[in-house]
This record gives C-alpha cells, sequence and structure tokens, in this order.
C-alpha cells in the first residue's frame, strides 16, 4: 500500500514492479529504487507499506513508461528505507549526512542511445563556468569513458570531495574538447534563510 495524509482516503493499493538502480538528471543516484504501480497521486512523502504493516520506503517521484498497447502509466519511485537507518543520527544533528560533501558539476544529463548529453546547466555552476553547453556529449570522465548516466556520476564522485576538478572529454559540434571542471558543494548553492 501506497499511504499518504489524510488516512484511509490518501491510501493507494499497488504493487512493486520494480527494484533498480535509478539515476536523476540531476546528479542523483540510488542502487536500488522501488518502484510501485498504479501511481499515487500524491507521490512525494507518502509511505510504501508492507503486508505486516512495516515501512518499506517513501515516495520520492512519480515517474510514467510506457503500458499495454502505448498508454503510458504512472509509476513512483520509492526510496528504500534501509537507506535512512546508516544517516539518521546525522540528519537529527546536523540535518544531513555528516560526511565531505561529494563533487558537484551543476548540469543537467541524460543518457541517449548509450551517450551522456549534457541538457541543462545550473546557472553560476561549475558546469557553466567551465563552459560546458547543452547539447555538449560526455565522452570520458579523466579518461574513462562513460556511456549511461549512473556510471558517469559515479565516475565524478570517485574522484575526492567537493572541490576537486574533473577533467572531462566532451564532444562538441564534430570535435573532441577536454575541459576541467572544479566542483563544488551543491548545498552552496542553495539559497539560505535570511537573518534579521
Amino acid at each position: 500500500m501506497v499511504a499518504g495524509a489524510g488516512g484511509r482516503a490518501g491510501a493507494l493499493a499497488a504493487r512493486i514492479v520494480a527494484r533498480q538502480e535509478f539515476a536523476g538528471y540531476w546528479e542523483y543516484v540510488l542502487d536500488e529504487a522501488i518502484f510501485t504501480a498504479p501511481g499515487h497521486p500524491n507521490w512525494g512523502g507518502t509511505g510504501l507499506i508492507g503486508p505486516a504493516g512495516d515501512l518499506i520506503g517513501i515516495g520520492s517521484l512519480q515517474l510514467e513508461q510506457a503500458g499495454e498497447g502505448g498508454r503510458s502509466e504512472a509509476l513512483n519511485m520509492i526510496v528504500p528505507i534501509d537507506l535512512l537507518a546508516p544517516i539518521l543520527d546525522d540528519l537529527l544533528a546536523f540535518g544531513k549526512p555528516n560526511r565531505p560533501p561529494r563533487p558537484w558539476l551543476g548540469l543537467y544529463a541524460t543518457t541517449v542511445e548509450d551517450r551522456v548529453v549534457v541538457v541543462g546547466l545550473a546557472t553560476g555552476g561549475p558546469a557553466q563556468r567551465a563552459d560546458l553547453q547543452s547539447g555538449d556529449i560526455v565522452l570520458a570522465v579523466d579518461g574513462a569513458p562513460v556511456d549511461e548516466l549512473a556510471g558517469f556520476f559515479r565516475r565524478v564522485w570517485s574522484r575526492g570531495e567537493a572541490g576537486v576538478a574533473v577533467p572531462l572529454t566532451i564532444y562538441r559540434d564534430g570535435r573532441t574538447l577536454d575541459l576541467k571542471v572544479a566542483s563544488a558543494d551543491r548545498n552552496r548553492f542553495f539559497k539560505t534563510q535570511s537573518l534579521h
């Protein structure tokens, strides 16, 4: 069952249709996300409740996939609750995991025919400052070829902490270019509360 606010009226009988890796275009990867159908209309923060009444995960996204007869079917992507236990104390104490931040490039990307394509840039972010452009195809990170989103992000994160230089080989307008992106801590780009 996928249950949102509002008691029984906010609950929806659902089935798990997949447990698989999920990579989001905003530099995000889950090793094993849970996908449920039908999609809950109020997906954000819903609880995935198992047959024994146990909390299995928390709703994060609503996605669509092609269903029977070419019709699209709404799915919910659920973050497994097992990911919470190792960081719960940090979240309560600091509001985030107490570990060095990963390198963030400030780009939005997707996989098209086994190629990682930049589809957007965060304004003022590291990728924009390094002259990456929408439409660039990322061929390699530090000389290691990449052909899908999760592998691309993991390769970037393997370089070290936020602030590390990330060498990228890109293809643009018929030529191959090597660029270095000075990564950053994504949290530093969030708006902060103004204090009076």
